[in-house]
């Protein structure tokens, strides 16, 4: 699912910049319009890669600064497989 896909969806979702390859659909949760989906292992695999964090640097990094940002009501979701 790309980018325009999801704002054509629900515009007012959010994106995580420099995520796009992480995205892996979107999530509906009650009461609130659709959300971005995210694989949380592709996530930590750019921050490695991208970043050139270790596998340490990178969960800290996402649990800190991504998953842990509260941006309203359509926020993404994180899912871990």
């Amino acid at each position: 699912m790309t980018v325009e896909e999801i704002s054509e969806i629900n515009p007012e979702a959010l994106i995580c910049e420099g995520f796009d390859g992480a995205i892996i659909g979107m999530a509906e949760r009650v009461n609130l319009g659709p959300v971005v989906a995210y694989d949380v292992d592709i996530i930590i695999n750019i921050l490695m890669e991208r970043d050139g964090m270790t596998d340490l640097e990178a969960i800290e990094y996402y649990n800190f600064n991504i998953v842990g940002a509260w941006m309203g009501e359509f926020t993404p979701v994180f899912i871990s497989k």
